[in-house]
Parts: structure tokens; C-alpha cells; sequence
């Protein structure tokens, strides 16, 4: 969701101008009943052009981080700079079914408050950093229950979408910054290769004391080996 974005766009917007968005089923943003990374490309290529955008750095985080690599791989010339954070290109198993049974369980439960949705979600995965991140998404559905401002539904369908490997012949020129979180195992040394193959301009820097969530764990070093990147 953008907002988790908020902080960190300010201090970007010193710089350059900023556009935070939530992908489809995510935040704000429309529901549908697909959810594919060349969906999500096509969306900004819609947000980009309604925007008179036309060419940008593009910063994208997990899943974020997939769409703006095929996104970079496919319209390279409206891309100047790419920023993927904390994942590779490569083919990631399904690994988000306690998360996604918690959610699930937390919109069946008709939950009244916070307090309560983290209950739930508890007794389905243990870290407390990512409950709050999902527990942002919660909104006042009617005046007496509370859920979710994502697509539950869709998502739980189509998570086998979200793994899939960048296509082998997606190549990227320009220059890119692979940042992976030091506590992570989301990027690991063995693919280093293959995000050279598919963006043979890259580098790759590790953020200490942090996880996966790199920009909401440290993000002074995030915001510090972004904009160097960017701006030099």
C-alpha cells in the first residue's frame, strides 16, 4: 500500500517529483478479477500516460519490485533509472500461506477492532512487523466491521502469479540498483548471475539491520543508497 511509501516520497519529493502508487487489488486502487505482473505493467503505462509521464525512475519493492523489471524490460525508453528492492528475477515457491490464512480468517472473523485483528493473525504467524504492515489495510467497511482494503479474494486466487521468474530473454540496459536487506533471503549470492543476465548494468547493495521490509526496517540507508544512486 502507498501509504507505507509516505515518508520516504516526501524526502524523495526534495529531489525529484514523486508519484507513489497502489497496484491494482492493493490500497485504493480498483479491484479485479485478474492480478498478473503484464496487468500491472499495462496499468502504468495507463497511470504514466493519463500523467504525462514519460520518462522516469521507477522504484519498485517485492512485488512492486517484479512489475517495475518487466515493466523496465519491456518500455526501456521510458525508464532512465530502475530500483528493484529486496527481490530477484528469478521464480519464488509459494511461501505466503500462513499470511494469506491469517488474512483470511481476520475478514471471515468480522473483526471490530485492530487489537483483535492482530489476535487473529498471530495465531498464524509470529512477526509482529508484518501484522502491522497488513494491519494498515484495514478500513471501517460498514459501522460495525472492519476489513481488509485489498482484494482478498483475488489475491488468495492468484498468488501463484506473484512467483513467477522474469521472462528469459527480459533485458535492461540502463543502469539499475538491486537492494536486498542484510536479514533477508530474498536475493541471495547465486543470483547474482542471473540478475546480471537480465540487467547487466547493475549492482547489488546489502542494507544492514534489515529485513525484507528494507525501506520501513532502515530507511535512513535506504533513502541515503537510493538517492546516490539516482542523483550520481
Amino acid at each position: 500500500m502507498l501509504d507505507n511509501w509516505q515518508a520516504l516520497a516526501k524526502e524523495f519529493g526534495a529531489f525529484f517529483e514523486t508519484h507513489i502508487l497502489d497496484q491494482r487489488n492493493h490500497g485504493k486502487s480498483f479491484h479485479a478479477e485478474e492480478h498478473s505482473y503484464e496487468l500491472m505493467c499495462a496499468d502504468l503505462v495507463h497511470y504514466l500516460d493519463e500523467n504525462d509521464l514519460d520518462k522516469i525512475y521507477l522504484l519498485g519493492h517485492s512485488m512492486g519490485g517484479k512489475t517495475a523489471m518487466l515493466f523496465a524490460t519491456k518500455y526501456p525508453e521510458r525508464v532512465e533509472k530502475l530500483v528493484v528492492v529486496d527481490i530477484a528475477p528469478k521464480y519464488y515457491a509459494l511461501h505466503h500461506q500462513e499470511i494469506l490464512a491469517g488474512l483470511n480468517a481476520v475478514s471471515q472473523g468480522k473483526v471490530q477492532s485492530r487489537k483483535e485483528a492482530d489476535v487473529i493473525l498471530a495465531q498464524h504467524f509470529s512477526e509482529m512487523g508484518i501484522r502491522q504492515f497488513l494491519l494498515k489495510n484495514l478500513y471501517w467497511k460498514t459501522k460495525d466491521e472492519l476489513d481488509f482494503r485489498f482484494n482478498l479474494k483475488v489475491l488468495s486466487q492468484e498468488i501463484h502469479n506473484v512467483g513467477e521468474a522474469l521472462l528469459e530473454d527480459a533485458c535492461f540496459m540502463e543502469p539499475t540498483l538491486f537492494i536486498n536487506g542484510a536479514t533477508s533471503n530474498y536475493i541471495l549470492p547465486e543470483d547474482t548471475e542471473l540478475i546480471e543476465e537480465h540487467f547487466p548494468d547493475a549492482e547489488i547493495v546489502e542494507i544492514a539491520n534489515a529485513g525484507h521490509w528494507v525501506h520501513a526496517e532502515n530507511p535512513s540507508d535506504f533513502f541515503d543508497e537510493v538517492s546516490r544512486f539516482l542523483i550520481y
